[in-house]
């Protein structure tokens, strides 16, 4: 199975990024930082005549590399109990994509698997509950399996290799993508 890891954080070698290797350790993956790329803010214009208008970025690259894995890893800090700004840039695009006719995109993301990673500080594995859910109604709007979410404890880098229960997950995901 070829997984696909989209990093959220716009922190290098935080508790996000550290559950997800765990997650791909030893797994054909590929790793992409969404903050390493230039991903523009969306422009409505899916009431506009014309649609959407092209926009010169990195989303296409993204959106080709998507659709050449099985599974796909979202990692994100809870920022403000939601998910990062660069994460939610990401999925604001796919009102985008869902139009555009040289992608079959909503057919394609109904054959991927999602697996959801959320780290957090004091009471993240409660706080973080919400965000799961806004995951949640983003696949089921476009027909994805969401087959499992892990909220992690840690707020400094490496904290949330603590957090025994995470790790563990982390390992059981392991063994279902190998």
């Amino acid at each position: 199975m070829k997984v696909l890891v989209l990093l959220g954080s716009t922190r290098k070698n935080g508790n996000s990024e550290f559950l997800a290797n765990k997650v791909v350790d030893g797994v054909e993956h590929t790793v992409v930082s969404l903050a390493d790329l230039h991903i523009e803010a969306i422009v409505d214009q899916r009431h506009t005549e014309e649609g959407f208008s092209p926009v010169h970025d990195d989303y296409d690259k993204l959106i080709e590399l998507m659709m050449n894995h099985d599974a796909i890893v979202f990692a994100t800090p809870l920022y403000w109990y939601g998910m990062s700004g660069p994460m939610k840039d990401f999925f604001d695009r796919w009102s985008q994509y869902l139009r555009d006719e040289r992608f079959a995109f909503k057919a394609e993301l109904q054959k991927k698997k999602a697996y959801v990673v959320i780290t957090g500080g004091k009471d993240a594995k409660i706080k973080g509950l919400p965000l799961v859910q806004q995951f949640q109604y983003i696949f089921d709007f476009v027909g994805m399996e969401m087959v499992d979410y892990m909220i992690g404890t840690g707020v400094k880098p490496g904290e949330v290799a603590n957090d025994s229960l995470s790790l563990e997950k982390a390992k059981y995901w392991n063994k279902q993508l190998m």
